[in-house]
């Protein structure tokens, strides 16, 4: 077991879209047992690569008894919206705002064997789904929000001083860090 590192916004990972996973082997099932083990040490609902800095499109879940990960994943997303929920994420420590979010969605990918995976839900699992896959095209939450919401959360992104509250962030979440798949991490 590892517990990876999580990268803070400001980090150049976070807002550059992953590449597609093509190799697959006993570097990327460490990985997704890295980011498993680190998504549960930190109790979050998802983890995508690139919040542990590596610019692959693969991320893990845990939404009340359904966990797992998808790798490659391509949304399908209902029109209607869920009501606005307050989201937070582990790459914006301290901050929770209410985006909008499709009410259904239904992600397809694959494993780490290659084999396929359907994960569908509402709610808090499509809300995690959107989420995470919005990790893998370089975007965060925050680029959701408008409005008296956005001013707000950007404000209080450049308050926080991140550079600090990365350091002991890092600090606190990591017993170990490191991981075999790729240089990111």
């Amino acid at each position: 077991m590892a517990i990876l590192s999580i990268r803070i916004i400001g980090d150049p990972v976070l807002r550059t879209c992953a590449d597609p996973v093509t190799d697959f082997g006993p570097e990327l099932i460490k990985l997704v047992q890295d980011m498993m083990d680190t998504m549960e040490d930190v109790n979050g609902a998802g983890l995508a690569a690139p919040q542990v800095g590596i610019g692959k499109r693969v991320f893990t879940y845990r939404i009340g008894s359904q966990s797992g990960h998808i790798i490659n994943p391509v949304l399908e997303n209902s029109e209607d919206l869920q009501p606005e929920g307050a989201e937070g994420c582990l790459s914006v420590p301290g901050l929770g705002f209410r985006v909008p979010r499709h009410r259904w969605t239904r992600a397809s990918g694959v494993d780490v064997h290659g084999q396929p995976v359907v994960v569908e839900g509402e709610d808090l699992l499509a809300r995690c789904l959107q989420h995470e896959t919005d990790h893998l095209d370089g975007s965060l939450y925050v680029d959701r929000l408008a409005g008296d919401d956005r001013r707000t959360a950007l404000r209080a992104i450049r308050n926080a001083q991140y550079g600090s509250v990365s350091a002991k962030t890092i600090a606190e979440r990591a017993r170990t860090v490191g991981s075999s798949f790729g240089s990111g991490a």
